[in-house]
């Protein structure tokens, strides 16, 4: 016979022997042990870039073919966010978050040992379903197991951690590939994972979020729903793209595709939700007005984040003509500057407006993108790194104070899937938003009668990326409207017991 199952209040006993045993200092170990995930799986979404060029050589692949590598992981784990709340109220914050690291852990070891580009590729669905899982998780313990002012020192502490991973990792990673080759890529997570996963059996409470016993027999995941939004990204995603590379009518299928998802996505978690059931994007959410305000910043701040992101780089080798390696030098003091100002940032969250902090940042932001246009190839790269470094400063306003912002509003049982839907926006617009510059590029290119396969730099091509960056710095000015109407969610709340 089977052991029976323990008593329901053994895991609500469990959260107050922890909490009992580490006394105050015990919500930050707790951060501490999602945050060593949460750095794993962002810089496993990273990181493997930089093991393309050597992947595509060993596999003989094309180009398009090596970059589904990093392509599949971004569909995966922007998909997998909205997983997250049905599996911490089913399972518990421990299983859940311990086996989504397992699963990272078991997609970096299966990656690095896989002969077959199929495995690989396997693997790296396997390590984003795992990321996505992960990412929300640390925003539903600061709002749940830190007081109200605590959360901005907490965000910013976490931001600073989870910041530094892509900001090194890349670099670390392109000195493993250059020694061991493409497959050390991805046993790197490995000791991240473990160390997490050691930190999850002292730290992690086996509840679910409020406290509650975890319920094993609640309501089934929302499969209909899951599968309308996956079915939606993959035809947004692949339509922007075709929209550069492809037909046109492939690209207008695609994205009409995407459109008619959409709107059977929300007639459909309408439905569950009039029904009484658990829908997988809760759309009372956005009756909030903060949060749905909120959202909006989410999405064009992922587009301009992630962007900006391709764009610079691309704008410094291909428009200004200055090597990969001096690219990295310029952007590596704005990478360490962001890491600092989220640290100061997030205190700061403690005593001051989050709307004001978000919009301060959007600024920041718009100008560091607009003074683009002052760059030509006469600049020194002095101005690039000053540039970089504004516009990193703008981000680190940004990071720790929009999550607190559109969620602080929330009744405290939305909170879990606040988090997964402001993450899963942020990304969305964040995996449109390196299409978007690609094709606004591409276009302002043509129409100045240039193109980037040309080898010299001319007037015209200057000129395209400055309407790109433009674009961009109209897009944070967007933002910076919806951020505005964030005002009025920092009311005080009662304090939270240190439980989440």
């Amino acid at each position: 016979m089977s052991p029976p199952s323990p008593a329901p209040q053994n895991d609500e006993q469990h959260a107050r022997e922890l909490r009992e045993r580490y006394g105050e200092r015990y919500r930050w170990l707790l951060l501490l042990s999602v945050m060593i995930g949460t750095m794993a799986s962002i810089m496993s979404s990273t990181i493997v870039n930089v093991a393309i060029p050597d992947m595509s050589h060993h596999f003989a692949l094309g180009q398009e073919r090596a970059q589904w590598v990093s392509s599949g992981f971004m569909v995966a784990m922007t998909v997998s966010m909205l997983t997250t709340p049905w599996l911490l109220a089913r399972y518990g914050y421990r299983r859940t978050y311990s086996g989504a690291v397992a699963l990272l852990l078991l997609g970096g070891v299966v990656g690095g040992f896989a002969d077959l580009y199929s495995l690989v590729l396997a693997a790296r669905v396997t390590e984003g379903l795992a990321a996505g899982i992960v990412q929300p998780i640390p925003a539903i313990i600061i709002l749940r197991a830190f007081e109200p002012h605590e959360q901005g020192r907490a965000s910013g502490i976490f931001g600073m951690g989870v910041v530094l991973a892509p900001a090194i990792g890349p670099s670390i990673g392109g000195i493993l590939v250059d020694l061991f080759g493409w497959r050390s890529i991805f046993f790197m997570v490995v000791p991240f994972c473990l160390a997490s996963l050691w930190m999850a059996q002292r730290f992690v409470p086996r509840t679910a979020p409020g406290g509650v016993v975890a319920n094993r027999h609640g309501a089934a995941l929302d499969w209909r729903g899951l599968l309308l939004g996956s079915i939606g990204t993959l035809c947004l995603l692949n339509g922007l793209v075709d929209l550069r590379g492809g037909t046109p009518t492939q690209a207008a299928l695609l994205l009409s595709g995407a459109l008619m998802s959409l709107i059977a996505f929300i007639g459909w978690e309408r439905r569950v939700l009039r029904q009484g059931g658990e829908p997988l994007m809760n759309l009372s959410l956005f009756n909030y007005r903060q949060f749905a305000m909120g959202s909006v910043v989410a999405v064009i701040y992922g587009t301009a984040l992630f962007g900006s992101t391709y764009l610079l780089p691309v704008f410094m080798q291909l428009g200004l003509h200055i090597t990969a390696s001096h690219v990295g030098t310029i952007l590596l003091p704005a990478g360490l500057v962001l890491a600092v100002t989220i640290a100061g940032v997030g205190r700061l969250a403690d005593r001051q407006p989050t709307y004001l902090l978000v919009s301060i940042g959007l600024a920041l932001l718009a100008a560091s993108f607009a003074l683009m246009l002052l760059i030509d190839l006469q600049s020194g790269l002095w101005v690039l790194v000053l540039l970089a470094v504004l516009g990193r400063i703008g981000l680190g306003f940004i990071l720790p104070s929009l999550n607190l912002g559109a969620m602080r509003p929330l009744d405290k049982a939305l909170i879990p899937q606040g988090a997964s839907t402001i993450n899963f926006l942020r990304m969305l617009g964040g995996a449109a938003g390196v299409s978007l510059c690609g094709i606004v590029l591409e276009w302002r290119l043509a129409a100045h009668g240039d193109s980037l396969s040309q080898l010299q730099t001319s007037p015209a091509r200057l000129a395209a990326f400055d309407e790109a960056f433009v674009m961009l710095a109209g897009l944070c000015l967007l933002a910076l409207a919806a951020a505005w109407q964030l005002k009025g969610g920092d009311a005080p709340r009662p304090a939270p017991t240190p439980e989440t």
